[in-house]
């Protein structure tokens, strides 16, 4: 089945729920509560392969993974890592998929295009059938490239521009960059939180362009007034005065950011220290921000994000219990779009009926149907389905920082 490319947003979020039904649909729902988290056989933090599942008469599913392991970005890589393995033990621990066992190994691309080819090609020699990745925008579309050559099943956890699922072979669990910033200014608007606003961008970034460029657009249409909207580049993220004295001059209530949690925080430190304190508003890149070293995490209270997950939250109690007991750390979003991707595979890999013998191809032609033929009931939304351009059908949601944990709002 071909998929219709879709530049746009892929349904109206905040009906998506209602336009997801369907009597083919099944739901992994039973399945996962049926399924105990095995945490104590995870892999250890760090380690780039996972232990091989023991392979039972059905054989195995090799699932590879792809994202920066180390560097700047591996607070990302490493929660999708663990995020995958999780779900993998679980569901080994529960019969696997269609009898056969999965096995899970990571590769380190430090968030680099050109390296994560690289990964994509250990892990075809390794035997990969499926991926979960890459992690980062960039990275995956450069590995998309290569996907839709190799006909290879491929979802993304969080890889968020537009372009990461531009091919048929290609999905992904988190909203397309339009979508954040569509539904961050509709969520601003509809809940009131603030009717001036300045944004600080990076403008070398797709994914933080992206989502500045469909928030000014619906911004209008919710009654807000960008009253000030600020560039930085990657070559010079450290110093933000100019961008902070011009939206308080502006007298923005709130100032959004569509950027990552290392540059966030350096922003709320310097906003503290210039007395600016209007509510900061942030999309899935905030994420992280509490366990930034030497970061005084009291800065970020009040601050809200547009994320699917909470550690904290009574629906995400086993599974952060399960990862904090493997990984010594609490689950971030990317840990739980990864987890949801890996339930997500094992939906449509028992919809479609494969097996763990045949070609990574043949198995791709089978997923990409079964894709838009499933529900699945996971941590980052109930009721999610897919539709022919590869993105997730599900309810927006923000948190805010109250105390240094994560509120679900």
């Amino acid at each position: 089945m071909k998929k219709a490319l879709s530049l746009g947003l892929a349904v109206v979020m905040a009906a998506s729920l209602t336009a997801c039904g369907g009597g083919n649909a099944e739901t992994t729902a039973a399945a996962k509560e049926d399924a105990a988290p095995a945490a104590s056989e995870a892999a250890p933090a760090g380690d780039a392969a996972s232990e091989a599942a023991p392979a039972g008469d059905a054989g195995s599913f090799k699932i590879g993974v792809i994202g920066p392991l180390t560097g700047d970005a591996a607070t990302y890589g490493l929660a999708v890592q663990h995020g995958a393995e999780l779900a993998a033990k679980e569901i080994n621990a529960a019969g696997g998929i269609n009898g056969a066992m999965v096995e899970v190994q990571a590769q380190d691309d430090e968030a680099d295009p050109e390296k994560s080819v690289n990964a994509y090609n250990t892990l075809k020699d390794w035997g990969m059938q499926m991926l979960v990745g890459s992690t980062t925008s960039g990275a995956c579309i450069a590995v998309a490239a290569e996907t839709v050559n190799d006909n290879m099943f491929q979802i993304t956890p969080s890889g968020s521009a537009v372009e990461c699922v531009a091919n048929p072979n290609a999905f992904r669990v988190c909203f397309s960059d339009p979508d954040q910033g569509t539904a961050s200014a509709k969520y601003i608007g509809e809940n009131k939180l603030a009717t001036k606003v300045a944004i600080i961008y990076d403008s070398s970034s797709v994914y933080s362009d992206g989502i500045r460029e469909k928030f000014v657009e619906e911004a209008a249409n919710q009654g807000i007034e960008v009253v000030a909207s600020e560039a930085f580049t990657a070559d010079n993220k450290t110093d933000f005065s100019v961008q902070l004295d011009k939206a308080k001059e502006a007298g923005a209530e709130m100032v959004f950011l569509p950027i990552y949690y290392q540059e966030a925080s350096i922003i709320l430190k310097q906003a503290a220290d210039k007395e600016f304190a209007p509510i900061f508003f942030g999309c899935d890149g905030m994420d992280g921000i509490l366990s930034v070293e030497n970061f005084d995490t009291s800065l970020a209270e009040g601050l809200m994000l547009l994320t699917p997950f909470a550690a904290d939250a009574e629906e995400a109690k086993a599974f952060t219990t399960a990862y904090t007991e493997a990984y010594g750390d609490t689950p971030n979003q990317f840990a739980a779009d990864s987890y949801d991707a890996v339930y997500a595979v094992k939906a449509a890999a028992e919809k479609s009926g494969i097996t763990a013998d045949m070609d990574a191809s043949a198995i791709c032609d089978a997923m990409v149907p079964a894709m838009t033929q499933i529900t699945v009931d996971g941590l980052t939304g109930t009721g999610m389905t897919w539709n022919e351009a590869g993105e997730p059908e599900k309810a927006p949601k923000a948190v805010k920082i109250v105390g240094g944990k994560y509120e679900m709002q």
